[in-house]
């Protein structure tokens, strides 16, 4: 692959012939053998291009020397301003997508002409399950269908052409906090979809579902049952061999252990296995989780199933007993790479915890385990002999109020946002990230009380519940750590976003680009014309894959954090990507209305300036109503409670800026009554009575509202 062969066949209009023969878009069935076959196609079939998951394009017509004539085709405006995560998908002719609250969209892709779309009306209460904001990462096509999953848990067959439903399946629990934000994968007639929600304490699983008729075919739990019984799954019978000895006494039966798949999922047509990455432990703090006993199996790990059964054959575990929210959920590759003097078939990872592993495809063998973020300090190596991480002394903070403060934070040396391999030039790139966060443990492990519906991490005062449900004295211990907790070892100006360009043949980075704010980059596409495409703040940026030089850079007038993609059709190349501020942190600015942006040589087309409401005023303090609460109760239930939304860099709205904490009335109505659970915002009444609302009112008003610029 790393040789493979890429030429221009036609002068003038570029077309492009790709290892066995030019690159087509066929109106032909999307089934297993055009998706096995995408390699040669000009259309963009499935989440990461083909089954490797890549995101590597073969077309040439934009390149190192065209690019520069790169200008708007068309663009087509959402009615949602959260975040943007989609990977569109194009096939023959009609681009397909999905924006935040789930909705799908269906596209001309030459015109950008709306031809249908589809809302699932997710209930706005939704929103209070979510880690990070109400996205979508994408859809997927099968045989005239398109498949959405949803922020509540549904599957949806939707008919390819009208976008109306055809089945609807709810794949989870709708009692538990469970969510569903990453992309379907269709394999073999089968719909593979995981889940989220290890934050607030759920136990995660990947099903398959018949994708004529929404039917479950298998389902393999990523943690054992907490009742220690059989679920009658496929992933019965290793739980019993391998996984149930790993988990200790702890919370995780009152939390089910976590393990989301919210990200990653991968089919091999080499090795026939289905490649799975698992998410963190619930609670994160592994004392409280499993008495800070065993690896907790299959956490933080990459799963290779058989696609028809769901049947185990091997894993690889990133973060044996995973203490930091360090998922390897993260993009998993499948590649050809020359090692040791012969050819290997591996899948590529680089996870939260800041390493880039190669492992063996078809055995889970690990091949190299390396620092692809030369910051991250948790971790000094791997050992190659044992293929565990080589930790930092005192790394582990624990059941007590000690705390660790570290490179990366659960934030992740990488996250969600999508890498890119360039087999023409052997590299990787990563939207890597340069963060550092001070983990406490809890005030006392005996105080960790589980509150269905919100975050659970056994950490500080997350290790505690509230209106009564919490142990004697826990409020005033979560109060003293609190005070006494470190503060950050740098302010958030000080983080990065990183490009980095990596060889995993030497096991070393080739070039990299540093940014001086860490929400200011996006996902990664790479071209046979020999470029890196990649969204920079409000700039989508085009950069040459040798030696990372920016080429080109246009201005589209919101973030763009997913990952762009490219399609062909009449001879004519075009670049996709969407924008829109969020996707669980804010750049700063107002949010602003999403938009699918499309590119093309010689694009002549005017977007609309974005529109967006001018951000109010801080809190005026000297109108707030005065409160008998105390702030002190009101910071401790606000850090456990409120942060997950409203932050510095989570303004979901940002509360410096809103009359709602200076009335106590309106306060109430709002965090007790639900007034707005509609758009969001749910009733705290199962969690906090009406004195504990008011006391975070008079944490509001008395500490929060003084300083907009500290992080709680």
């Amino acid at each position: 692959m790393r040789n493979a062969i890429l030429k221009v066949v036609a002068a003038g209009v570029v077309a492009v012939g790709f290892m066995s023969g030019p690159l087509t878009s066929s109106a032909q069935p999307i089934d297993q053998a055009r998706l096995a076959d995408a390699d040669k196609s000009s259309d963009w079939l499935s989440h990461g291009r083909t089954w490797n998951e890549q995101r590597f394009s073969p077309l040439t017509q934009i390149s190192d020397r065209s690019v520069s004539k790169l200008g708007l085709a068309w663009w087509a405006e959402f009615d949602t301003d959260h975040g943007q995560e989609a990977t569109p998908l194009e096939a023959d002719g009609v681009v397909y997508t999905s924006t935040a609250w789930s909705k799908a969209y269906a596209f001309d892709a030459r015109t950008g002409r709306k031809l249908w779309s589809y809302d699932p009306q997710v209930p706005g209460r939704t929103q209070l399950a979510t880690c990070c904001d109400v996205n979508s990462r994408g859809v997927a096509i099968w045989m005239g269908r398109v498949y959405l999953a949803t922020l509540d848990g549904r599957l949806i067959a939707l008919d390819a052409k009208s976008g109306r439903p055809v089945w609807s399946v709810q794949t989870t629990d709708r009692s538990k906090p469970y969510t569903i934000t990453g992309a379907p994968r269709v394999v073999k007639g089968l719909v593979l979809i995981g889940n989220g929600g290890a934050e607030l304490g759920v136990r995660g699983y990947v099903s398959a579902y018949r994708a004529d008729t929404g039917k479950l075919a298998w389902r393999f739990y990523i943690t054992p049952n907490p009742m220690g019984q059989p679920d009658h799954a496929a992933s019965d019978k290793v739980m019993a061999a391998k996984a149930g000895a790993t988990w200790s006494d702890g919370a995780w039966k009152q939390t089910g252990g976590g393990g989301t798949p919210w990200d990653s999922i991968v089919y091999d047509t080499k090795t026939d296995l289905v490649f799975v990455g698992t998410g963190n432990g619930s609670p994160w703090n592994h004392t409280i989780r499993s008495g800070g006993k065993g690896d907790n199996l299959f956490l933080s790990s990459i799963l290779a199933l058989k696609p028809e059964t769901g049947e185990y054959v091997w894993h690889y575990q990133t973060t044996p007993g995973d203490n930091w929210d360090y998922t390897a959920t993260q993009q998993i590759m499948i590649a050809d790479l020359p090692i040791g003097g012969k050819t290997r078939h591996v899948v590529m990872q680089a996870p939260k915890n800041g390493f880039f592993y190669v492992l063996d495809a078809a055995t889970g063998q690990l091949l190299s385990a390396d620092k692809y973020a030369p910051w991250v300090n948790w971790a000094s190596g791997v050992d190659m002999k044992t293929g565990r991480p080589i930790e930092r002394t005192g790394v582990r903070y624990g059941g007590d109020a000690r705390s660790s403060t570290q490179n990366p934070g659960p934030l992740g040396a990488h996250n969600w946002k999508p890498m890119a391999f360039d087999p023409k030039t052997g590299l990787v790139f990563i939207p890597a990230q340069d963060n550092v966060f001070t983990y406490a443990g809890a005030p006392n492990p005996k105080d960790f009380r589980y509150s269905n519906g919100v975050w659970n991490l056994g950490t500080g005062v997350q290790g505690i519940a509230g209106n009564g449900q919490d142990a004697p004295g826990a409020l005033a211990r979560a109060a003293a750590v609190a005070a006494a907790q470190p503060k950050p070892a740098r302010p958030l100006t000080g983080e990065r976003a990183v490009l980095v360009a990596w060889d995993p043949i030497a096991r070393k980075a080739r070039w990299s680009i540093p940014r001086n704010n860490l929400w200011a980059s996006g996902g990664l596409l790479a071209t046979a014309g020999g470029l890196v495409f990649q969204g920079v703040g409000h700039d989508l940026k085009a950069f040459t894959a040798a030696d990372g030089k920016e080429l080109w850079s246009y201005e589209m007038g919101a973030p763009a954090i997913a990952a762009p993609i490219s399609y062909a059709l009449d001879g004519v190349q075009y670049i996709a990507v969407m924008i829109g501020n969020g996707g669980g942190t804010s750049t700063g600015d107002p949010r602003l209305p999403g938009r699918l942006m499309v590119f093309k040589i010689d694009g002549h087309a005017k977007a609309a300036p974005v529109t967006s409401e001018t951000l109010p005023p801080f809190s005026d303090l000297r109108t707030a109503e005065a409160s008998a609460g105390d702030p002190v109760v009101g910071g401790v239930f606000f850090r456990r409670y409120c942060t997950v939304c409203h932050s510095p860099t989570r303004v979901n709205p940002d509360l410096h800026r809103s009359r709602v904490p200076l009335s106590k009335d309106l306060f109430k109505s709002v965090v007790y009554d639900g007034a707005l659970q509609d758009g969001g915002m749910a009733s705290f009444a199962q969690y906090l009575n009406v004195n504990d609302v008011e006391s975070v009112r008079a944490f509001l008003i008395k500490v929060y509202l003084k300083n907009p610029a500290t992080r709680y």
